[in-house]
């Protein structure tokens, strides 16, 4: 097979430049680059969308949509990274193992979206229970996650590090170790959230940012006396387990989960940083019939650049752990 081409339209930002930098050594692919000083010529980045076998998009929502129309070549294949097509029915949802057939419909459509951060977490963990009526597609869902800084862009990483700095030079601690955000709800990964797990009504989303650049934890606390017959921890955990058994970049932790924890009391937020995995967690609790879903991943990782990679190679056609870490 000979080398395949891939253009990054937006390859300077947080997410196009660790796609770049994980597509940059491979002898398989071979990365077109805009001069710099035409990143926002319009007519050079119409040809290099359409002369490229995949386009990535890595762009606000409203710039992707302008890009996606300017694609005439039927031959090009475009993966966005944005939230545009996420929902779209026209697009594969670029999550791999969210379904037995997902993956074909990824190699077989030339439009691939690639999932949120803070959904991958989510659908990890809620999908193949709600997909195997472990759970009831009614329950009402709280979703609470903490991703590093580097998940909200350019803006606000140099807010943080500034921040940092003159907290170092000063010699005081963070100000800011914990902020949640998207307090009006109706976030815009709640629709994403509720397609993909065939949930009846949307969860209630709680977003936050944490005092470290890179990391993600999302938390799913389930009130299981609230159903006629709640599962226990080892049934929940058991789903995860067989629904995930051949997925080289999903890992299901033993169970019970609390033996993962730092000293029994920390669940490191970092700990699946530079890989394209996402751990899953169950915590629970049969007497009380309580139970917390959890899943670690990498925002940066599998939440962003490093599915794209996944999703690219899936669809060239090529090994789908070329270029990550597991």
């Amino acid at each position: 097979m000979g080398v395949s081409t891939v253009f990054i339209d937006g390859e300077a930002g947080t997410t196009g430049l660790q796609i770049y930098q994980r597509l940059a050594e491979r002898d398989d692919i071979k990365v077109i680059s805009i001069d710099p000083d035409k990143r926002k010529d319009t007519t050079e980045r119409t040809k290099l969308l359409n002369a490229a076998d995949v386009s990535i998009l890595c762009l606000p929502d409203d710039a992707a949509l302008e890009a996606v129309s300017w694609v005439t070549n039927p031959k090009t294949k475009i993966l966005d990274a944005s939230t545009a097509h996420r929902t779209n029915k026209n697009w594969a949802y670029g999550f791999p193992e969210l379904t037995s057939g997902q993956r074909s419909q990824i190699a077989k459509s030339t439009r691939v979206s690639n999932p949120g951060c803070y959904p991958t977490g989510f659908l990890a963990v809620v999908s193949p229970l709600v997909s195997t009526g472990t759970l009831p597609a009614d329950l009402p869902m709280t979703v609470n996650a903490i991703s590093g800084y580097s998940g909200g862009g350019k803006k606000l990483i140099a807010q943080y590090e500034a921040s940092h700095q003159e907290n170092q030079q000063q010699g005081r601690e963070s100000v800011a170790p914990y902020s949640p955000y998207g307090l009006q709800f109706g976030h815009k990964h709640v629709k994403e959230m509720q397609t993909y797990a065939g949930l009846s009504h949307a969860p209630l989303f709680v977003p936050a940012v944490g005092d470290f650049a890179q990391g993600m934890v999302v938390q799913v606390p389930l009130p299981l006396w609230t159903l006629d017959q709640p599962p226990t921890g080892q049934q929940l955990h058991d789903v995860l387990s067989e629904h995930y058994a051949d997925e080289p970049f999903v890992r299901v932790m033993p169970y019970p989960a609390v033996n993962e924890l730092r000293d029994r009391t920390f669940l490191e937020a970092k700990s699946a940083n530079h890989t394209n995995e996402v751990q899953l967690f169950v915590f629970a609790n049969d007497v009380t019939q309580e139970a917390l879903l959890v899943a670690r991943l990498d925002n940066l990782g599998k939440g962003a650049s490093g599915a794209a990679v996944q999703n690219l190679n899936i669809m060239l056609s090529l090994p789908e752990s070329a270029g990550l870490t597991q």
